[in-house]
């Protein structure tokens, strides 16, 4: 599959059914190997542990309780109405600028689509916000349709198109009256973006998806250079080195906000690696029940 990641090209050069058929091979692999049930939430919510009885799974024993008390106890959960997916697409100017044949629109696009139909396959309603001028429904579906409709005007990137993803994840937190799966696919080059990933952490289960295009890491291999910032037309000057954001700052933010947080370039396979973190991040998200 990473060949069929390397030879994507911008998800609006495709057909309409072209583009579905790409989504649905992407969404195979993405799901491949990770646990459906914790892919995006488990739609459980512990309630308490009682003492084992014969046939009782093991998966389910409450190990702490059991090594305190000395005997066998298993822990119960209460079903919670499907848990909600809500995926935030950075449409601004800054994700279509690249030094590379893929933009971070053009990867945001096909991860939230291939991410959106793993959610939906594992009954988890999908709601698709666009980050920046063009408008998107904010109520959850299970309905596929639905999906490919809030797809369809996100699939052009537009370098002139300004940012409003602080002002959408704002207006997310007061529409989502339910605790949610709330995943943010951007670069982070909004300046208010941090304040309302924390407040909204604070509520809802956060990811972030974290962007970067080489360029953004100091491999641009040039000299000095002019530059524009893409979303509020700003002059700079530059060298080819230079790193726009100091990763390790952004990650401890992250992190002190309980947000997970997986980086992905532009110039490598993304599936893979996200698949990974979805699984690793369902694993610890087990063992803290």
């Amino acid at each position: 599959m990473q060949q069929a990641e390397q030879k994507l090209g911008p998800p609006d050069e495709l057909v309409h059914a072209d583009f579905e058929m790409v989504v649905r091979r992407l969404a195979d692999d993405l799901a491949f190997g990770v646990d459906t049930s914790l892919f995006v939430g488990s739609g459980l919510e512990y309630a308490q542990s009682r003492p084992y009885v014969a046939g009782d799974p093991i998966k389910m024993m409450d190990w702490r309780i059991t090594a305190r008390l000395g005997k066998p106890y298993v822990k119960e959960y209460e079903t919670l109405k499907r848990t909600c997916l809500y995926l935030v697409v950075d449409t601004s100017a800054s994700m279509c600028i690249c030094s590379t044949a893929t933009t971070k629109h053009d990867m945001a696009v096909w991860i939230a689509a291939a991410v959106g139909l793993v959610g939906q396959r594992n009954l988890r309603p999908v709601a698709l916000v666009g980050g920046g001028e063009r408008e998107t429904r904010l109520y959850p579906s299970l309905v596929r349709s639905d999906l490919w409709q809030a797809l369809e005007p996100l699939r052009a990137g537009d370098v002139a198109e300004r940012t409003n993803l602080t002002t959408r994840l704002k207006l997310l937190d007061v529409r989502a009256d339910r605790t949610s799966v709330v995943m943010v696919i951007t670069d982070l080059h909004d300046r208010g973006i941090m304040s309302a990933l924390r407040h909204m952490a604070q509520k809802h289960d956060c990811i972030v998806i974290h962007l970067v295009d080489p360029a953004e890491a100091g491999a641009l291999r040039s000299g000095f250079f002019l530059g524009q910032e893409a979303e509020t037309g700003r002059t700079f000057v530059a060298h080819g080195r230079t790193r726009w954001r100091r990763v390790e700052e952004l990650d401890q933010e992250l992190a002190r906000s309980g947000i997970n947080c997986v980086r992905l370039r532009t110039d490598e396979p993304f599936i893979a690696p996200l698949r990974h973190f979805l699984a690793a991040r369902a694993v610890v998200s087990q063992g803290l029940r």
